[in-house]
């Protein structure tokens, strides 16, 4: 499989009672072709969030976004465009970052989460410059990293943004 110019097709998830904001690196393939975020139905993004805050969500699109709205999570990515070998992060190249900074402009943000190694060195590199808010790296939840995070693992670590919503009162 030969790399392929990748344009950023989703919208980000926000809103002005957003206080925290997740970065992904880019949309999966599978992302792009449902149109939205972590839709490869063995990416367990979205188990993780249901567990965490113990609700059901409904596997369509709105609902996933009520879900982050309702809990004031922004969700976006890091990239707006780059090459890359299908969802291999580790062969994204030539790349062209999003404007980070207009979500902050318009919302609560307080904390940055970073999924994925590369999320997280590309926002450290090109976005935390005009941020000025570290990022916070968490596991990628792709099914290929199943061997490094298995999924009581992936919960714990992820325990962190339920922490920070359920506390957000204390930092607005």
């Amino acid at each position: 499989m030969n790399k392929e110019r990748v344009k950023h097709t989703l919208n980000p998830i926000y809103d002005q009672k957003s206080t925290i904001l997740i970065l992904g690196s880019i949309p999966s393939p599978k992302s792009r072709e449902v149109g939205f975020y972590y839709s490869h139905p063995q990416n367990r993004f979205w188990k993780i969030l249901s567990d965490l805050f113990h609700e059901e969500i409904e596997n369509t699109n709105l609902a996933k976004q009520q879900f982050l709205l309702n809990h004031h999570i922004a969700l976006w990515d890091v990239l707006k465009e780059c090459e890359i070998k299908g969802a291999d992060d580790s062969s994204i190249c030539n790349i062209e970052v999003n404007d980070i900074k207009k979500i902050l402009d318009q919302t609560q943000v307080k904390k940055i989460y970073t999924t994925g190694l590369k999320a997280t060195n590309l926002y450290k590199k090109y976005c935390y410059p005009s941020t000025n808010i570290s990022s916070i790296y968490l596991p990628s939840t792709s099914p290929a990293n199943c061997r490094n995070y298995d999924y009581d693992r992936l919960l714990k670590e992820y325990q962190c943004i339920y922490n920070d919503v359920t506390n957000e009162l204390y930092w607005i």
